[in-house]
């Protein structure tokens, strides 16, 4: 079993620029100062509070996406050695949480939803960008229905989304325009999934289990127990979330819910790899992968020792991503550099 251990004297919060390329495996390393540099080299300011604020990966192509509060998108395509901007001034804001950036697992589409800011989403890979309309001033998280048709064309739109609003009372809003229009369904939602224009699922605020609702949130019946964090994820069909009763999915867009595996405690994930039974979470240990379907798992990262007392239960803050073909696990957490571990 590999692991990835930081040795404490290399896990710093100014690693030079330089060692975002050169670093060796099982160190966390700094892969934001030199972009950092750069952008105050252009005369550009960061949005409050400053640094970063949240990194994805495309698992097809292992091209990292990071976000800096008010200066949008950058791209890197070297395992965060360098960064170009990408998104053309259509993002703004910041992450507030581990579930604003939405990838599609399929690869290429990429969904970021921002707060005190634009929001919006690539189909191609951060080529071109098309704007969200925003609700005030924006949004926690959002769950997307990537792929409704098995086999979408390359660059589809997708359509269903199921938003919360910030500090809002809860607001829950539902596209059918991937975010060009909106329609509030009231106040009290927290965690949220969707399955198509009718079928979403959701916790409320201050209550236990999951709710299921097939009239568009007009009406609600509780399905599970279990009480998710985030954002469901999408994928061949098939909904993932993480609870409080570890990993669930569910196969029948949100009527019934099985745990997978027997690993609890994970608040960001499931990022997954080459199919639906390669994926990774991640705890307060790190980050810990699956290559059979959750049935044994392998740590790959530990959490990043410079961010262990950001780790939270609700996966604020903090953004993780996994790069399954280039063997590299990513951290970014609002206002802190962004940190980069290959294993």
């Amino acid at each position: 079993m590999r692991r990835c251990f930081a040795a404490l004297g290399l896990v710093l919060i100014g690693v030079a620029p330089a060692l975002a390329g050169e670093a060796a495996k099982g160190q966390w390393v700094n892969i934001s100062d030199g972009v950092m540099a750069k952008t105050q080299e252009q005369g550009l300011k960061p949005a409050w509070p400053g640094q970063t604020t949240g990194v994805a990966v495309d698992p097809t192509t292992g091209e990292v996406f990071l976000l800096i509060p008010g200066l949008g998108v950058w791209r890197s395509a070297d395992k965060g050695a360098t960064f170009a901007r990408c998104d053309g001034g259509v993002i703004g804001g910041r992450c507030e949480t581990g579930y604003s950036l939405r990838m599609d697992p399929a690869g290429k589409r990429l969904a970021c939803f921002m707060l005190d800011g634009k929001s919006g989403m690539t189909l191609d890979g951060g080529k071109t960008w098309l704007p969200i309309k925003n609700i005030a001033r924006g949004y926690d998280w959002a769950a997307i229905d990537w792929a409704p048709d098995p086999s979408p064309a390359p660059g589809a739109r997708p359509k269903a989304v199921f938003a919360l609003v910030h500090e809002s009372g809860g607001i829950g809003a539902v596209s059918l325009d991937a975010g060009a229009s909106w329609n509030q369904i009231g106040k009290q939602y927290h965690a949220t999934g969707i399955f198509g224009p009718e079928t979403l699922v959701c916790t409320k605020e201050r209550e236990k289990g999951i709710l299921r609702s097939t009239d568009g949130g007009k009406t609600w019946d509780k399905v599970s127990e279990a009480t998710p964090v985030g954002a469901a994820t999408v994928f061949k069909g098939t909904g993932y979330w993480l609870s409080d009763q570890g990993l669930l999915a569910s196969k029948d867009q949100g009527k019934t819910w099985q745990q997978v595996g027997e690993l609890k405690g994970a608040f960001w994930g499931p990022f997954f790899g080459k199919d639906e039974t390669n994926f990774v979470v991640v705890d307060r240990n790190g980050f810990q992968e699956t290559a059979d379907g959750g049935k044994t798992w392998t740590q790959i990262a530990p959490f990043p020792p410079v961010l262990a007392g950001e780790f939270n239960t609700r996966g604020w803050f903090l953004n993780c991503a996994w790069d399954p073909m280039g063997k590299v696990c990513y951290v970014a957490r609002m206002s802190k550099p962004a940190y980069k571990c290959e294993y």
